[in-house]
């Protein structure tokens, strides 16, 4: 099996707003109105938006590959980049998204370990997600490496407010 990262540079927008778009849509648009994940996609994945979070010095994307094919992507934020104050000793793991067709590869768990590596050689005491409190595999496997819940915020998919279980994980 083999598996690489590579960093997101701005060569990289159109394919990082690509796989951001198909991402977000094949994980959660089954259990939502076409009209709010519409609403959302072109919010959250149009090219200025993408382009934006790719120059915020506080933010970087990874790009997972399996056998030579990007397969998902990771993106970290630490500082005020962070969607909610967590304060200089925390990162977040905003986004870790799989194409479907590469899940159960262990390639979640990999980009975590890329997050959790970041966040150490930054000295970072904790690493943090907002993660749907519907997404019940999602949640199991944060658990299950580690996560506990310390809080939740809101998190708004078109005109839907929907609730997001903060999960949270000390390192040192």
């Amino acid at each position: 099996m083999t598996i690489n990262i590579k960093k997101c540079t701005h060569v990289d927008l159109r394919k990082l707003q690509e796989i951001g778009y198909e991402t977000f849509n094949e994980t959660f648009k089954s259990q939502n109105s076409p009209e709010n994940m519409n609403a959302y996609l072109e919010k959250a994945f149009n090219l200025k938006q993408v382009e934006k979070e790719l120059s915020n010095i506080s933010s970087q994307f990874f790009f997972v590959y399996f056998h030579n094919e990007v397969a998902g992507y990771l993106k970290v934020n630490t500082n005020d980049a962070q969607s909610e104050e967590m304060g200089a000793e925390s990162l977040e793991i905003e986004r870790i998204y799989i194409k479907k067709k590469f899940q159960k590869h262990g390639l979640g768990k990999y980009l975590l370990n890329k997050a959790m590596e970041i966040a150490m050689d930054r000295n970072k005491k904790t690493i943090w997600l907002g993660v749907w409190e519907k997404n019940e595999n999602a949640i199991a496997f944060y658990k299950k490496l580690g996560f506990v819940q310390t809080g939740a915020h809101s998190f708004y998919m078109g005109d839907e407010e929907q609730m997001d279980f903060i999960m949270t994980k000390t390192l040192i």
